[in-house]
């Protein structure tokens, strides 16, 4: 089967990494497009997408910082592949992994796949435990209300049917994105799969951006769409 990949990679100042991470995403061997949509970056970033000629790469720019929910949005709705992938604009997940992360939705077996950090034999670089353990517990919850059984509901890596994720009206601007789409897709009874992926995790000094309070907002996201049904 001949798919085509949408890759949506929500930016938001990366300028330290965007240039290799969209070189790896284009060594990857299979057909894509790629959508970036730049949040309001201010370090440098925008200059970096302004100077790239490369008709596979389409690039979109809030006029102010939204974050990435709200970049995700823009993303999903300019796509026109069979399959769209998140992309992380820093490097802690391996494009290489893409070919595993698609390939259940390709046999036809699932309309969504999640890229799981915590199972299978990838190589992890270890980071923090708190995050870890904050981490296990938003999985734990949003399994209880979902009745999924998830080991990283978190993951930034999840790859979707394009008609399932463009037929969801996403409403989360920042990291509420993740519990809010889980819930959702519970809710619409999508296959879901996930896949052991390698994970690189970054330190705050290299430029990690979610927090303690993020954690909070997933709290309430997590109840939000699956007991208030927003």
């Amino acid at each position: 089967m001949t798919v085509k990949l949408s890759v949506i990679m929500p930016v938001y100042n990366e300028k330290a990494t965007i240039r290799e991470i969209l070189d790896c995403v284009k060594s990857v061997d299979i057909d894509k497009e790629i959508i970036l949509v730049d949040d309001f970056s201010h370090d440098g970033t925008r200059d970096i997408l302004s100077q790239i000629r490369d008709e596979s790469i389409k690039i979109f720019y809030h006029g102010q910082n939204r974050g990435k929910g709200a970049a995700l949005r823009t993303g999903i709705s300019k796509c026109s592949g069979d399959i769209i992938i998140i992309q992380d604009a820093d490097l802690e997940y391996d494009p290489n992994d893409y070919h595993k992360m698609i390939a259940p939705i390709i046999s036809g077996k699932a309309d969504v796949v999640y890229g799981s950090r915590f199972m299978g034999d990838q190589a992890h670089r270890v980071v923090f435990f708190w995050h870890r353990v904050g981490n296990g517990f938003l999985t734990f919850f949003s399994n209880m209300l979902t009745n999924l059984n998830l080991t990283d509901m978190e993951t930034g890596y999840k790859a979707f049917r394009r008609e399932i994720i463009q037929s969801i009206e996403i409403k989360e601007n920042r990291f509420g994105f993740e519990p809010e789409i889980t819930a959702k897709i519970s809710k619409m009874k999508c296959r879901i799969y996930e896949v052991g992926i390698s994970y690189y995790g970054r330190t705050y000094e290299e430029g990690k951006k979610i927090g303690w309070k993020d954690g909070f907002s997933a709290i309430w996201s997590i109840f939000k769409y699956n007991v208030l049904n927003k």
